[in-house]
């Protein structure tokens, strides 16, 4: 029998061990799969996030284009501040009933995720038309305050459809990205995102021209050709991403190894939503606050290029945030960052009402534009680790319903109504009631960020570390 030395010890050469059924399926499905993915080559790889980018580019500079100033013009039309905020909050319903009962399912079922995309945009382009068209009808019969609901009515409806968009959106983002990439990813494309919503607010500025952009159709048709260009992108983009046949792989790959979502990951996603619904709604609810405790007289009492200095220095601030949050979310870990763009945005908002000058101020809001931008993108980061992938669709359309608490309920709900009780009711200076209002956004942030820590950072999951 043939021995051989090995560290000092005699051992019978023995031959190497036949991998278990289960082991040999499992590596079987891990190189089919890696064939599959590794098949795109370096350029078409590049050109795919090239595509991903300008799509990006595309979707903030027309957000700017279009929603900076329709505020401004449904109060012009409307003459109430009340009608003006339903436009964010109608929004968000219309795009969580989408998202959560239709288009998280069907992409999930079918596996769809630039179709989404290229449909949820085609159909954007084409009702945004008929709401131009119904619209200057009414303004034309002179009758502005229905014309303005038209607007707040004739968009809502239109975001149940193109809630699609966003669902395929967030899935292909997660399908084309791995753990040790994502964060890196979405930061940089987050830093296409701020500088696509900043140049759409310059030409805003240009375009709206005292709400005639509005009346003759001239910011409705450059958001339609922004929609179709877009379409016409993720189209391209479509033959290049390859993922949709690599479900039944990855579906082997977990049976085999026994690592399903099932468990403790679904219970951990509950808790992460639960904890960021109170950390958007805190730090959120003092949006509208914020714009209208600058004009106080009893404070900064700023003009409107003070306004906008802030105002911009919140956005570069998260511009470059995004690139380098995402970078050491992927090398230090999720949480670790997280915790810095939260603890940014529980102590931010308690010290507005300290600061005394405009440059203060807009260091102070420069630093919750860095926690805002964190917080978006590690925790998209993060929702992508813990998602399984047969399930992007409809978990991703809680997540986006969540987000979007930030366009105008968290204001009408918590912000507005804490303001005005203090105001109205307990008779407190309106200087007073904002300052408290911010204190109360740091409580309410601070709140949601302890149950992140005990129920999700705290969970026996390797996400986030």
């Amino acid at each position: 029998m043939v021995q051989r030395k090995r560290n000092g010890f005699d051992q019978k050469q023995r031959k190497p061990a036949k991998p278990f059924r289960g082991q040999a399926t499992c590596r079987l499905a891990q190189k089919r799969m890696q064939t599959k993915v590794n098949t795109p080559s370096q350029s078409t790889r590049k050109g795919l996030f090239l595509n991903l980018g300008l799509f990006q580019f595309l979707t903030f500079v027309r957000r700017g284009v279009f929603y900076t100033f329709m505020i401004n013009y449904l109060f012009d039309l409307m003459g109430a501040v009340t009608w003006t905020t339903l436009l964010g909050t109608f929004n968000m319903i219309a795009s969580a009933l989408g998202q959560n009962l239709l288009w998280g399912k069907v992409s999930d079922r079918y596996r769809l995720r630039t179709k989404l995309i290229i449909i949820g945009e085609s159909i954007a382009a084409m009702t945004y038309f008929i709401v131009f068209l119904v619209h200057k009808s009414l303004l034309e019969m002179q009758v502005n305050s229905i014309a303005g609901l038209s607007l707040i009515f004739g968009l809502s409806f239109l975001e149940f459809f193109w809630s699609m968009s966003d669902v395929g959106w967030a899935a292909l983002l997660t399908d084309v990205t791995t753990r040790k990439t994502r964060g890196g990813v979405v930061g940089s494309l987050n830093f296409v995102a701020s500088l696509g919503r900043m140049i759409g607010i310059v030409f805003a500025g240009f375009l709206y021209n005292n709400g005639e952009g509005f009346r003759q159709g001239t910011i409705f048709y450059i958001v339609i050709a922004m929609l179709l260009t877009g379409a016409t992108i993720m189209f391209i983009t479509s033959k290049s991403t390859g993922t949709s046949n690599r479900k039944e792989d990855r579906l082997m790959v977990e049976k085999a190894s026994g690592k399903t979502f099932q468990g403790y990951s679904e219970k951990t996603y509950k808790w992460f939503l639960i904890s960021l619904v109170i950390i958007v709604v805190g730090a959120a609810s003092i949006n509208q606050v914020f714009l209208l405790f600058l004009k106080l007289s009893e404070g900064l009492h700023v003009k409107d290029p003070e306004m906008s200095f802030i105002l911009t220095v919140w956005t570069l601030g998260g511009m470059f945030t995004s690139l380098l949050s995402g970078w050491l979310a992927d090398r230090i870990g999720r949480f670790k960052v997280l915790f810095i763009g939260l603890s940014l945005a529980i102590l931010t908002p308690s010290f507005y009402g300290l600061a005394s000058n405009v440059l203060t101020m807009a260091a102070i809001y420069g630093l919750n534009g860095v926690a805002f931008w964190t917080v978006q993108t590690v925790g998209f980061a993060l929702a992508g680790d813990i998602i399984p992938e047969a399930k992007r669709g409809r978990l991703f359309s809680r997540y986006n319903t969540v987000m979007a608490l930030s366009w105008g309920p968290a204001g009408l709900i918590v912000g507005g109504p804490l303001a005005d009780i203090q105001i109205k009711t307990l008779k407190l200076p309106m200087y007073a009631a904002f300052v408290n209002a911010f204190y109360m956004s740091s409580i309410l942030v601070a709140l949601g960020t302890m149950l992140f820590v005990m129920k999700v950072a705290k969970s026996k999951t390797p996400l986030g570390n």
